[in-house]
């Protein structure tokens, strides 16, 4: 079984001797059973006369001209690649650096992305970019040691931890591809589906409770992630020469694959749920429990919620769709988007409703141009009830009505917490995801010696588990020598901020992001005391050197969007708990100008919000019309309003030494005290760990 499109196509004459193709939609894939077919609906009209009377409406039994939908190219370099093998199997063993056209498409369904060093001038410095798909996080302790050492090996000796709660290993050359590539799936780890038009990382809670609904949906993700993985054995003939892996998969995932009741299947093909042209664009899913928007659920082409009843007994889920992040700068036809409630299913039947919304995808987003290929423009065309619909034919249901959830709180874990089965959990922030220096070595260090498994969160972090009590003092020293200190020593602006790696690899870079974040949040914090904002006070700021949104600036209270060279487009509204979209306030602001914009808009919510109100509930709150004023009358701090903030000092003199100690670090006298408390209780702690 193979794969066609169809498309609705007419072509109106009347009144018109140049008469022009006008294509009304896509009308996606369509089953053939020998090739690839185009349908071609053409229905004339024309004009004919000897005259000046017109005849209208002629119909002929000519054969019509061939006339194809527009597909992009992607589209064409998947139909011929022998479902994600051809050229690509031919490319990675030629000794030039790079790959072609074709197989940089290609290579994404395995997981990679062909990059050259931007900050490079001349012949460019290929390399590839690999990344790991780890359903929930979950890393076992011999994947994680791997991995480090492949990144000291082959790569630019760091790991970068995703907001899809993956690796990311950098700076890995053509030649070296195959070996990387085998020894992470031979050390139970995969890329496969890691980047491409498939189904994503599946997102989950890293927080490795013990708890019925927490462990329910770690399995919900993994079972989803199994239903959604490529069947066809490209990766393997790719990467280990066809090399068979056994696994074990639960039967409801096997049977929910292999089910064709309500046509959703490609029969007879390697690819069932997939056939040859895969999805219009990348597909992401995230399952949570009630509460916990630790996964950022809305940002999610699909959000699975479980529903336990009053015992604490999963039940079913709620589901949502249509959220997605990417955009383009000055195109208003692109844009962010949160997923909407689409109904609730029993627990026995997530994988077919699952699978239904990724066909319903499959079989109606656009093909022809990939800016408008992802669900959520599906669901702005149709409508939630129309979607509704078409995916209950594939899933042969009707939805039930989603159920009341309470409200949603963003939750980080970092820190130590009790897994509930007698052992402890240790989250830890990383600062922009990216573990390296003695942080790394660190890392290696307790991971190795206590063999201990690994969590990664959507929210760039570590979680280390299953730690016994025994076990917390020596390893809270270790990690506090490599600078992973636990989250009252951490600034608390850099908890929840998050960046994207941009320059110098990134190919889709405009500005910095996750080089450019550090001086940011040092400039906000110096802000924040200026204005007389408290220590302990925060909002949440991404940065991102593009529109495309890895990051989810879009959700942030602050976002900060690359819109050109040393430029932002500047984002406000995002919520805390991530489910209220941003929206954008100012464009081309330089960053060497976020003072001009930032400081008036923080001094004016630390003095006129409402109790307990965050600094996104303010921007909406007060509309950004008159946020807009505010900035553009802005003439500094009113003398009489300024202030010192003596909250760490005794007296106005230490204060004032400190901060003229600060500024030849270029930081303020808050983060430099902070610093020095920060050295003295991990000395503090490495002198007792000794005793």
């Amino acid at each position: 079984m193979t794969t066609s499109f169809g498309a609705a196509i007419n072509i109106a004459a009347v009144d018109d001797p140049n008469p022009k193709l006008q294509i009304q939609r896509f009308n996606g894939l369509k089953s053939t059973s020998n090739s690839i077919l185009l349908s071609r609906c053409i229905h004339r009209s024309f004009s004919h006369s000897n005259s000046t009377s017109i005849v209208r409406a002629v119909s002929t039994p000519a054969k019509p001209a061939a006339v194809e939908p527009k597909r992009s190219k992607v589209e064409i370099f998947k139909e011929q690649s022998n479902f994600i093998r051809y050229p690509l199997n031919e490319e990675i063993l030629n000794d030039a650096p790079n790959i072609n056209e074709a197989a940089t498409q290609l290579i994404k369904f395995h997981g990679s992305y062909m990059q050259y060093n931007r900050d490079e001038r001349g012949t460019r410095s290929y390399s590839f970019m690999l990344r790991t798909k780890n359903p929930g996080g979950e890393v076992p302790n011999k994947l994680y040691l791997v991995m480090d050492d492949l990144a000291d090996q082959f790569g630019i000796g760091t790991l970068r931890l995703t907001t899809r709660q993956t690796f990311q290993l950098h700076g890995v050359l053509k030649k070296d591809l195959k070996t990387v590539m085998s020894t992470i799936i031979h050390n139970m780890g995969s890329t496969l589906g890691a980047c491409g038009d498939l189904n994503r990382n599946v997102l989950a809670p890293a927080a490795p409770f013990a708890k019925k609904d927490y462990v329910f949906a770690k399995q919900t993700a993994d079972n989803i992630a199994a239903l959604l993985t490529p069947q066809s054995g490209f990766y393997y003939d790719v990467w280990v020469d066809g090399e068979k892996f056994m696994t074990v998969e639960p039967p409801e995932v096997v049977k929910a694959r292999n089910d064709n009741s309500h046509g959703t299947n490609f029969p007879d093909s390697p690819e069932p749920i997939y056939g040859t042209q895969f999805l219009p664009r990348k597909f992401k899913i995230a399952v949570t429990v009630p509460s916990d928007n630790s996964v950022d659920i809305f940002t999610n082409d699909i959000g699975v919620v479980v529903v336990s009843d009053e015992d604490g007994e999963p039940q079913g889920f709620n589901i949502y769709v249509g959220g997605g992040m990417g955009r383009t700068h000055r195109m208003e036809t692109t844009f962010p988007r949160l997923a909407e409630p689409l109904g609730y299913v029993p627990k026995a039947d997530i994988l077919y409703a699952v699978k239904a919304i990724v066909v319903t995808q499959r079989e109606n987003g656009r093909r022809d141009d990939r800016r408008y290929s992802r669900l959520k423009y599906l669901l702005s065309s149709w409508g939630i009830e129309k979607f509704r619909s078409v995916t209950e034919q594939y899933y042969g249901k009707k939805f039930e009505p989603c159920r009341e959830l309470p409200q949603w709180e963003f939750k980080s874990y970092l820190g130590w917490h009790e897994q509930g089965d007698g052992s402890l959990f240790c989250g830890l922030h990383v600062d922009n995801g990216r573990v390296k220096g003695e942080m790394k070595k660190a890392l290696r260090e307790v991971i190795e010696k206590y063999n201990l498994n690994v969590r990664l969160t959507p929210n760039q972090n570590i979680i280390l588990s299953n730690i016994r009590q025994s076990w917390k003092r020596s390893i809270t020293t270790v990690l506090a020598q490599g600078g992973l200190l636990q989250p009252r020593f951490v600034d608390p602006l850099n908890l929840t901020a998050m960046a994207c790696p941009a320059f110098p690899l990134c190919p889709l870079a405009i500005t910095e992001a996750e080089r450019g974040i550090p001086d940011i949040l040092k400039r906000v914090r110096a802000m924040f005391d200026k204005v007389g904002l408290r220590f302990y006070e925060s909002v949440v700021i991404r940065v991102t050197g593009c529109p495309n949104g890895c990051a989810r600036p879009y959700m942030a209270e602050l976002g900060l969007v690359g819109d050109g060279p040393n430029s932002y487009q500047i984002w406000l509204g995002g919520t805390p708990n991530q489910t209220v979209l941003a929206r954008s306030f100012k464009d081309k602001v330089k960053v060497q100008d976020l003072e001009k914009v930032l400081e008036p808009l923080f001094f004016f919510w630390k003095r006129k919000r409402h109790s307990k109100e965050s600094f996104g509930e303010f921007s909406n709150r007060l509309g950004f019309e008159k946020l807009g004023d505010l900035v553009e009358k802005w003439d500094g701090i009113p003398e009489s309003s300024s202030r010192y903030n003596l909250k760490l000092f005794a007296d106005k003199e230490t204060y004032q030494a400190m901060d003229a100690l600060a500024r030849i670090q270029n930081k303020n006298a808050h983060q430099l005290a902070i610093d020095v408390i920060r050295n003295y209780v991990a000395s503090q702690q490495n002198g007792k760990s000794m005793d």
